[in-house]
């Protein structure tokens, strides 16, 4: 009877404290939407310190705090929210972008501020008006960092999009003056120069209204696969038939190609340390790079590191052709499945309790899949070989025994050491047994990547005594070589 009385008191307990962090989100919504943007960062701020939250509205209390930090000119603070929120994956990620280049472009970072603005008209770009608009501020940003001929083509091509709109001709015909004046004078022909503007027909801003005081040079705030064209090969002089089929190297030779490698071994004492997740990304790096990969490397990373590492990959990914960009990802070190989302665990995961798997652990389907997915990327590839054992065996009531399989994301290739809910061994010799035969794989030259994970997989259960059965799922479209020749 004690112990039936002491549960509900518990329950009781818990309930209020959940009632009252709420509380905390609402005062500091209302704040935000009644302009008092301090009390919002505070009332926000607050909020996130709180271990029993609920997380599932912690995107979009970045989000707000973000656009409160921005409404105060905290440019800064403004940016490391809305980073937080695209990595937890708002639903206005276009709109995040958009506010995040001008940001940048406040305080001066200027290469990111035309990154963020390249993703926002990725995001954005089905509405004419809305793209018309993001192709004139990149093009001003473009004429400020001494790019003319980028800004003409943005201008160019915002005309295209929105003949009526007169900042883009007004900007147009400027550069066009600026042309004719570089060709009329003989000593300057080999010269560049920055049109004949004044610096406050830059720096204006429209402040007309688009209603609910929101104005014309603000993002709106709403909360709410082919292959590679074939090159042509031309034929030469000769009476002998020639076969003008390109090659497989031919074919991808302008595919773009990145990857980011992570390998966690130096795991304190009560999570276990591993011998070779650092082994095995340090040569999965170099295989990488080996087939034509841009490759981050990334060892006994923490949270913080990951966390930036993502997003460095997200933008990234975003920027790149999509008929020809190729994103992979690949992970080695402790990870484990927790209420069907498999985590990956940074090596200061400080994890007491099961509310603290989501608060320090990276989830590999909504903050690593999905932004993949979400890319420019024509092909996703991610690798995990991180199903060694439960780190943290006091939770073992709520942790399930290996990975669990993921949604099959749009366009990719998803890779697991292991089948889902099974273990694998971290291995006797440098490198682990899925990775030590991925690698052997990869290096053969003309194989699929379907025919190279096929291979793993028979070479594990080999060598493993059929007690290792790695799994892979697929939603490729096209193809896809490691080793083209």
């Amino acid at each position: 009877m004690h112990k039936r009385i002491n549960l509900i008191v518990l329950f009781c307990l818990i309930s209020a404290s959940c009632f009252a962090q709420f509380k905390l989100y609402e005062k500091g919504h209302d704040s935000y939407t009644s302009g008092k943007y301090e009390d919002a960062i505070k009332n926000f701020s607050e909020y996130l310190k709180k271990v029993t939250r609920d997380k599932a509205l912690d995107v979009e209390v970045y989000y707000l705090r973000a656009l409160s930090y921005y409404k105060i000119n905290n440019y800064k603070d403004a940016i490391s929210d809305f980073e937080e929120t695209l990595l937890l994956n708002h639903e206005n990620s276009g709109n995040i972008y958009w506010f995040k280049a001008k940001s940048n472009e406040k305080i001066g970072a200027n290469k990111e501020a035309l990154s963020d603005y390249s993703n926002a008209i990725h995001e954005l770009g089905g509405d004419k008006t809305i793209k018309s608009k993001l192709l004139y501020e990149r093009g001003l940003l473009y004429v400020k960092t001494s790019d003319l001929v980028k800004a003409k083509e943005d201008f160019q091509n915002g005309v295209a999009l929105n003949p009526g709109n007169a900042d883009l001709k007004r900007e147009l015909g400027k550069l066009d003056k600026v042309v004719l004046a570089s060709r009329a004078t003989p000593e300057n022909t080999n010269k560049t120069e920055q049109p004949a503007v004044k610096k406050d027909d830059l720096t204006k801003k429209n402040t007309a209204t688009t209603g609910a005081g929101v104005k014309k040079d603000e993002p709106a705030v709403v909360t709410a696969n082919t292959n590679a064209a074939k090159n042509s090969v031309q034929q030469p002089a000769s009476s002998h038939p020639v076969n003008t089929q390109p090659t497989i190297a031919e074919f991808y030779k302008d595919e773009k190609r990145f990857a980011l490698v992570i390998g966690n071994s130096a795991y304190p004492r009560n999570i276990g340390v591993l011998k070779n997740p650092v082994n095995d990304a340090t040569d999965m790096a170099k295989e990488l790079q080996n087939s034509n990969f841009e490759v981050d490397l990334l060892t006994n990373a923490t949270y913080g590191q990951m966390r930036a590492a993502l997003l460095k990959f997200k933008e990234k990914i975003d920027a790149g052709d999509p008929e020809k960009t190729v994103a992979l990802f690949y992970f080695a070190g402790h990870g484990l499945q927790h209420e069907q989302e498999n985590y990956l665990v940074p090596i200061d995961a400080a994890v007491e309790f099961e509310d603290d798997i989501s608060r320090y652990c990276f989830p590999a389907q909504r903050m690593v899949l999905a932004n993949m997915e979400r890319s420019n990327a024509r092909m996703n590839i991610l690798i995990l070989d991180a199903c060694r054992n439960n780190p943290f065996p006091a939770l073992n009531r709520s942790v399930t025994q290996g990975l669990g399989e993921m949604r099959r994301a749009r366009g990719s290739f998803i890779a697991y050491a292991t089948a889902p809910g099974s273990v694998a061994s971290d291995g006797s010799g440098k490198n682990g047994l899925y990775t030590q035969e991925l690698l052997k794989a990869m290096r053969k030259p003309g194989l699929t990547i379907e025919q190279v994970f096929k291979e793993v997989r028979a070479n594990v259960l080999r060598l493993s005594g059929d007690k290792q059965n790695t799994w892979d799922s697929s939603n490729i479209i096209g193809e896809f070589y490691f080793k083209l020749n």
